[in-house]
């Protein structure tokens, strides 16, 4: 019987030892699970950086267009006159506003192209000269051109009205010599010798 009891000693010993074992075990894991730190999620706010900005380009002189061409005006070329009166081979015409007669003329000593009108001013009345002097001016192809000393009219072909003009911007060529309409007056040259006269109602000039 005592040796029964002992058993039953022992067997209530080692029961108590190992509750108290699972009960330690127990308690501590509970405090390990109340002392671990509790898992949070941290919400990271990301801020976007505006794009860079894009620098502008830099032009070089190499990149620059060159500049396009300036158009350049056609050089006018006066028109031929069309509109003179032709009469034993010379060329009559009148200035655009009818105050000169002038002509191209073919003589049997010479050839001239000279116009009359009022002009100034006037060099003095050569000695030589008797009748109407400085009422116009002439070249031909044996001197310069000179003021004419004349009784009447010379450059006409005699018609009952004014010879044609010869509008600005025009000119006759014939028998050797130019004339010109310019808004400065009327203007012959002989196209060999480069002698020549300008004529208008407040100007004129010889060469």
């Amino acid at each position: 019987m005592k040796s029964n009891n002992v058993v039953l000693v022992a067997s209530a010993v080692a029961a108590v030892a190992l509750l108290a074992g699972c009960g330690g075990e127990s308690g501590a894991n509970v405090s390990a699970a109340a002392a671990a730190p509790q898992s949070t999620t941290s919400m990271t706010t990301t801020t976007l950086a505006p794009p860079p900005s894009i620098p502008a380009p830099v032009l070089t002189t190499e990149d620059v267009p060159p500049p396009l061409p300036q158009a350049t005006e056609p050089e006018v070329v006066p028109a031929p006159q069309t509109t003179y009166a032709a009469l034993d081979a010379a060329h009559y015409f009148s200035s655009p506003d009818g105050r000169f007669q002038c002509g191209i003329v073919t003589l049997a000593s010479r050839t001239e192209a000279g116009c009359q009108g009022v002009t100034t001013p006037v060099p003095p009345r050569p000695e030589e000269c008797m009748i109407n002097w400085g009422n116009g001016i002439r070249v031909t192809n044996n001197d310069a051109a000179q003021f004419m000393c004349a009784g009447g009219a010379v450059y006409t072909s005699g018609g009952d009205t004014i010879d044609p003009p010869l509008g600005v911007g025009q000119q006759i060529q014939a028998d050797g010599y130019t004339c010109k309409s310019t808004p400065d007056g009327i203007a012959c040259a002989n196209d060999s010798t480069g002698h020549g006269f300008r004529i208008a109602p407040d100007s004129n000039e010889t060469f």
